[in-house]
């Protein structure tokens, strides 16, 4: 008699990819920060170092622990602060779009746009950016720019891109169908 199914028993990276078939539009904090290791040595984003950029800085860590603590209306005040004192940072366009996105408001994907015209020398910050607004896009069931976003974001070497280009292939779709209903009638 065969052994019931239990997720205990798989490993942490099966668990993640039972994660992204079932769940497939789920983001979170960590998934796009999910980062091949010979490429994260290469992504460094450099930002000058000045005053306003570490009040800056401070201000979007603040903004940050917020948002993890669920006040989400006191994070998206300490990332208007922390653009008020450094408007061009990037990073704090990209951090503000998820807790945008996380509070459910529209501004999220203008944040993404944004951070991606500030990150020339942040590739990082472009990683990320990219692969929440290919998330975005998906949710949008607009697949042809989510693919774009993707791409840029694997060739920078993300791995959570290149499981979302996965995904969104039609033929790794139905295999995935497939394997739900496998799964299903096991339970």
């Amino acid at each position: 008699m065969p052994r019931p199914f239990s997720r205990e028993c798989l490993s942490a990276h099966d668990q993640q990819v039972l994660d992204s078939i079932f769940n497939p539009l789920e983001l979170t904090s960590s998934a796009p920060q999910t980062i091949a290791s010979d490429a994260a040595a290469e992504l460094v984003d450099i930002e000058q170092d000045s005053e306003a950029v570490q009040q800056s800085k401070a201000l979007e860590v603040c903004a940050i622990k917020l948002a993890e603590e669920g006040k989400l209306s006191e994070a998206l005040q300490a990332f208007e602060q922390a653009l008020g004192v450094a408007p061009a940072r990037a990073s704090v366009y990209n951090n503000r779009a998820q807790a945008l996105r996380l509070s459910g408001r529209d501004e999220a994907l203008t944040d993404l746009n944004q951070a991606l015209e500030l990150c020339a020398a942040q590739p990082r910050t472009k990683c990320t950016a990219l692969c929440q607004r290919g998330v975005l896009y998906r949710k949008q069931n607009n697949l042809d720019a989510a693919r774009r976003d993707f791409e840029d974001a694997a060739e920078l070497g993300s791995e959570f891109a290149k499981s979302q280009l996965v995904e969104i292939n039609p033929f790794a779709a139905l295999c995935n169908q497939m394997l739900r209903q496998a799964f299903d009638q096991l339970k």
